[in-house]
């Protein structure tokens, strides 16, 4: 499962905006009720292992085969002064 980083305060990431949507790829210790689960997260990360299931959502791994298509490069005009 992947936990959303929408409400966290994360230390090492000061600008709101570049943060990613969700983190890690954490193990469901427990269901306490169809609301609510336990996490098994690391221990360095100061929130609480019970959450909310509309902060998870579940990782999904790329389809093997499948093409994944890289951007192309951005073409930038040169200005010079």
């Amino acid at each position: 499962m992947m936990l959303s980083t929408k409400d966290l305060v994360l230390k090492e990431r000061p600008v709101k905006k570049l943060i990613e949507r969700y983190m890690g790829l954490y193990v469901v210790k427990k269901i306490v009720s169809k609301n609510a689960v336990i996490l098994k997260l690391l221990t360095f990360m100061r929130i609480h292992s019970l959450v909310n299931i509309n902060r998870i959502v579940k990782h999904r791994e790329l389809v093997k085969g499948k093409k994944v298509e890289k951007p192309k490069p951005i073409e930038v005009d040169r200005v010079e002064k």
